[in-house]
């Protein structure tokens, strides 16, 4: 994982940044970031070489990264596709995160907005919505 990663705070997006599989730790945490991301991922795999493309929606720790897994509804068809984080050689955040910069204030204040519009008010000087 590089500097840039390591910094991010927990509102920014990850879309991206690529984390190696080699080390166990920064691989774990990228696991529980893809699985937090809102985007797609692609994962390839050590054994193969192949990638996986895929919204990853669950993921289970163990003690080791071989009985720790990762689960990914692929893009387009297929079946869900459970993977062992030891045949992980690395993790890349490829996806648009589709929750990047919005917060539930921001959707409270866009809500306002619509509803006032509706009923052909103005939001109220300094109500900042």
């Amino acid at each position: 994982m590089t500097d840039e990663a390591d910094t991010r705070s927990e509102t920014s997006t990850w879309q991206g940044i690529a984390v190696d599989g080699s080390d166990k730790e920064k691989l774990r945490q990228a696991i529980e970031m893809a699985v937090d991301y809102r985007g797609d991922v692609t994962i390839i795999r050590r054994s193969t070489g192949e990638s996986i493309i895929g919204f990853a929606f669950d993921r289970r720790m163990g003690t080791s990264l071989r009985d720790s897994t990762i689960r990914i509804i692929p893009r387009g068809d297929g079946p869900r596709i459970t993977l062992s984080l030891d045949d992980i050689a690395e993790v890349r955040f490829t996806g648009r995160d589709t929750a990047a910069g919005k917060s539930f204030e921001q959707w409270v204040k866009t809500y306002l907005r619509k509803k006032l519009a509706e009923k052909g008010r103005e939001p109220a000087p300094g109500s900042n919505s």
